[in-house]
């Protein structure tokens, strides 16, 4: 291992950070804002430790597997330590426990939030708050690896580091193009709904954070009431078509817009995906008909819209949940473990392997009945390798167990048991609000410090899709 090249590494993503802080800062000195300094030190500190190994460590093609797991989560974990920073800096509300929350909450794009005043933040604040939600969107090595030139072999290692296996299924380029048509469509996708959302009536920085926070499905909103706060039917519309579109495999989207649209047609996981959303829509609406809404009209946009929202683990709110009725919640619950799909900027356990979980099953249905019949694990007529197959399955049992555990955990540290499993699921999967003390229109400020902590260790867990920790303390993967 060469401690010299992960700083390099390292340093190019600080680097990154430091550009965004600076853009932050800009805003800031334009409204005249308190945040100012605090932004501006930010950024001089990001840069000079981003700076450093750039200037003393040579560039090099070639790293292993395990310098690029230690890149990664370096990166991750340093990106939350410096994005915190300002927050620090500016006060208010800011502990370091509840500025690290925020911090990681933004670049895990939980969209979970310890603030009781959100509108009190300064804009050049409010805009670092929703540019940590676009930079982590995507992953913060893939924008660098973007923007990079060629660096031959080290790229494929980081790439695989930071992306799940299940996220490279739908590409079908080379490392260095796959890289691109992320970036491609993730920025464009900003750019369309920063568009629409002026044209909706949104003003300018209304427009970009919100569309930060949906395409990176994060969920942080400058406003205390969230989308709840603009009474706005188009701009609800717009956001949901994006949140929607922001769930789907990215490969998908990019051939779908190059003129094929078969794949995406044909495709059982996003035909599922959107099937699931329609009719969780369908369903929640009945239960709200007459409860909280008395017209149809107004039940199918609340729950369209909620529904979506936790379905694409973004986490944007129209209405208060945690007063809609137990089956609503229940509904709401499942696509909080579930969420949309791999190689998209959603959380959760994913579409995907909910998908090979009900093959898997009927597969072992099948062989009950046929022991000696060979069934294949299949999707979109490809076969799933019994490797692929056994990690799906593997990675939900752990992903519950995590949430067992941490539900457990806060419970015994005082907090109710829905809120402590909603907000178990809600952070492990980066959907942000849950049921209880933290609904949707809630925030997280009455958890117990530590449950703060164990909180943003799931949203660590669940951007990094667990296997990544676990794989970097296991010394077999690294060759």
């Amino acid at each position: 291992m060469r401690p010299h090249i992960i700083l390099r590494y390292i340093g190019l993503v600080l680097l990154f950070n430091a550009i965004f802080l600076f853009v932050s800062s800009l805003i800031s000195a334009l409204n005249s804002d308190s945040s100012l300094f605090p932004l501006l030190y930010s950024a001089v500190i990001s840069a000079l430790f981003g700076t450093f190994p750039l200037i003393f460590v040579p560039p090099t093609k070639t790293i292993s597997n395990k310098e690029g797991f230690i890149i990664v989560l370096s990166s991750w974990l340093l990106s939350c330590l410096v994005g915190c920073i300002p927050y620090i800096l500016w006060g208010g509300e800011f502990s370091f426990t509840n500025a690290w929350f925020e911090s990681v909450s933004g670049f895990t794009t939980t969209g979970s939030t310890i603030l009781t005043d959100i509108e009190a933040l300064p804009k050049g604040l409010l805009f670092w708050r929703s540019s940590t939600h676009w930079i982590g969107g995507i992953g913060i090595i893939i924008f660098v690896l973007s923007v990079l030139p060629s660096i031959g072999s080290a790229r494929m290692t980081l790439y695989r580091s930071e992306m799940s296996s299940l996220a490279m299924n739908n590409f079908h380029y080379r490392t260095h193009k796959t890289i691109q048509i992320l970036a491609i469509i993730y920025v464009g996708l900003t750019f369309l709904e920063t568009l629409s959302l002026l044209l909706c009536g949104m003003n300018l920085f209304d427009a970009i954070t919100h569309s930060f926070a949906t395409i990176a499905t994060g969920g942080f909103s400058p406003k205390n009431l969230s989308i709840a706060f603009y009474k706005n039917l188009s701009a609800e519309i717009v956001i949901m078509i994006f949140m929607i579109l922001s769930g789907i495999h990215f490969g998908l989207l990019f051939v779908t817009i190059s003129g094929n649209f078969n794949d995406i047609r044909k495709s059982s996981i996003v035909m599922y995906y959107l099937l699931a959303l329609l009719i969780g829509t369908a369903l929640t609406a009945v239960s709200l008909h007459g409860n909280q809404f008395e017209s149809w009209t107004d039940s199918l946009r609340y729950s369209a819209f909620q529904i979506i929202s936790v379905g694409t683990s973004t986490g944007f709110a129209t209405a208060d949940s945690s007063v809609w009725p137990m089956f609503a919640k229940v509904l709401m619950i499942f696509f909080t473990l579930q969420c949309a799909c791999a190689g998209s900027t959603s959380g959760g356990i994913k579409v995907d392997r909910i998908v090979i979980f009900w093959k898997s099953v009927k597969r072992k249905l099948i062989r009950l009945q046929y022991p000696n019949a060979v069934v294949p694990v299949k999707v979109d007529k490809a076969a799933v390798s019994d490797e692929t197959v056994e990690m799906c399955l593997v990675y939900i049992i752990m992903y519950l167990a995590v949430t067992a555990v941490s539900t457990l955990v806060l419970t015994a540290l005082g907090t109710d048991g829905l809120t402590a499993f909603s907000g178990t699921a809600a952070t492990l999967g980066n959907v942000g609000p849950g049921f209880g003390a933290v609904g949707s229109i809630s925030n997280y400020s009455s958890i117990p410090e530590f449950g703060k902590w164990i909180f943003t260790a799931n949203m660590l867990l669940g951007r990094l899709e667990i296997f990544v920790l676990i794989m970097f303390f296991m010394p077999r993967s690294w060759r």
